[in-house]
């Protein structure tokens, strides 16, 4: 039986949205309890970022798979020295890794693919099982790239997107307050229609998303029909002008344009439901992306962060807590670190405190005090910078699958 108990990797949380961004420190501890005297033989914690992508197609002999696997980084540090020996009791080992700069993606699931960054931590010894623990990290890119243009945050606008359609005896013209959005907003589109025609038709809008995986010269694709809307029916030879307020879904992924391998995009689709006839149509695209992203409108709420903002504020940006006298560090308050203090009960996000061990009358994560019982003793992490180094990647799990559509019309 092994001798190591309750082993966890933990973290601090930089913001209310527990998200991270290229360039922020992920600082957090390994905490385990031995049961007996213990000889490691390493002790490592590391952070990564990856995306995968795999599908298969065909039936029988026909049937070929496809997949591909982009490495974005990765960052460790060895908090044991091989052969370190110790003694029975309750252990914690403080870090501190750098997420690099770069123009990474944003967190991803789908249907065939994924992006994640997860925070790994493993205790070796000799002959013997490896303990293991790992957590994913809600990574939140901090450029935005659109049809192969680096959009910068700071200047991302919202202004009016305008499409028009005109053939024969139809004529559309499509206005929408925004081209660059959040979940939760809601866009204002205008329909100003010329029905020449002898037919009637019926004005529809409806958000449209496009997800593609790539695996070499392989492509395969998913589209969803996020919402749908319809106005007024137009009478034959007449104009009218039809507005809509569509509303984004709260839980729509962000759009995802800066990864080899993955791709998310949305456009607004507005078209004329015509009997007997194809629909005439126009189609604007959007971009979906975090609410720090969007240059606010005079009077619009704000996002959780100033306008303008790249992202959840860097580490970096704050200053070193402050710790009081006394035989176990804590923190002065919920704000010594200069960002709201994690909600207690949320797994994984408590403060760990900096360069130190845990509170001997603080229970981490809201567990009970007896599940982790007062460190035997205090351990420094090393001083080294952390080494950048190629490793085993795990095997691709399963994926969670996409969002249900929806299909019925509401009126506008």
């Amino acid at each position: 039986m092994s001798p190591i108990k309750n082993f966890r990797v933990i973290y601090e949380a930089l913001n209310n949205e527990h998200t991270f961004t290229a360039g922020d420190v992920v600082v957090g501890a390994v905490t385990f309890t031995l049961t007996e005297e213990t000889k490691l033989k390493k002790l490592k914690v590391k952070v990564k970022g990856e995306a995968r992508v795999h599908w298969s197609e065909g039936t029988g002999e026909r049937k070929r798979s496809h997949s591909a696997h982009t490495s974005y980084f990765k960052a460790k540090e060895y908090l044991a020295e091989e052969g370190t020996v110790l003694p029975q009791g309750a252990h914690s080992f403080n870090f501190k890794l750098k997420i690099p700069e770069g123009d990474m993606p944003s967190s991803f699931k789908g249907l065939h693919g994924k992006i994640v960054y997860t925070l790994e931590a493993k205790l070796s010894r000799s002959w013997k099982l490896s303990s293991f623990e790992q957590t994913e990290l809600k990574f939140v890119s901090k450029s935005l790239t659109h049809h192969g243009q680096l959009m910068c945050p700071q200047t991302g606008s919202v202004d009016k997107e305008v499409g028009v359609f005109s053939k024969g005896q139809v004529h559309m013209s499509v206005t929408v307050d925004r081209k660059v959005c959040s979940p939760g907003d809601t866009l204002s589109i205008v329909a100003k229609i010329c029905n020449s025609s002898s037919k009637e038709m019926t004005p529809k809008f409806s958000l449209e998303q496009k997800i593609v995986y790539r695996a070499h010269a392989s492509t395969t694709s998913s589209g969803l029909r996020m919402c749908k809307m319809a106005g007024d029916t137009i009478k034959s030879h007449s104009e009218q002008t039809a507005s809509c307020q569509l509303k984004i879904p709260v839980d729509a992924i962000f759009s995802l344009h800066n990864c080899d391998i993955i791709s998310v995009e949305y456009y607004l689709k507005v078209y004329l439901d015509i009997s007997f006839k194809i629909d005439p149509e126009v189609r604007l695209p959007l971009l979906i992306v975090p609410s720090s992203f969007v240059l606010r409108q005079p009077g619009e709420a704000a996002g959780p962060y100033p306008a303008g903002a790249v992202g959840a504020p860097s580490y970096s940006d704050f200053p070193p807590p402050a710790f009081p006298g006394g035989p176990y560090p804590v923190p002065a308050g919920p704000s010594a670190y200069g960002y709201p203090a994690p909600d207690p009960t949320q797994y994984a996000n408590a403060a760990s405190g900096y360069n130190s061990q845990w509170p001997q009358q603080v229970a981490p994560f809201g567990f009970s005090a007896a599940a982790f019982p007062p460190p035997s003793m205090q351990h420094q992490a090393p001083t080294a910078p952390p080494a950048f180094q190629q490793g085993e990647l795990p095997t691709y799990s399963s994926l969670f699958p996409a969002s249900h559509d929806t299909e019925s019309d509401k009126k506008c």
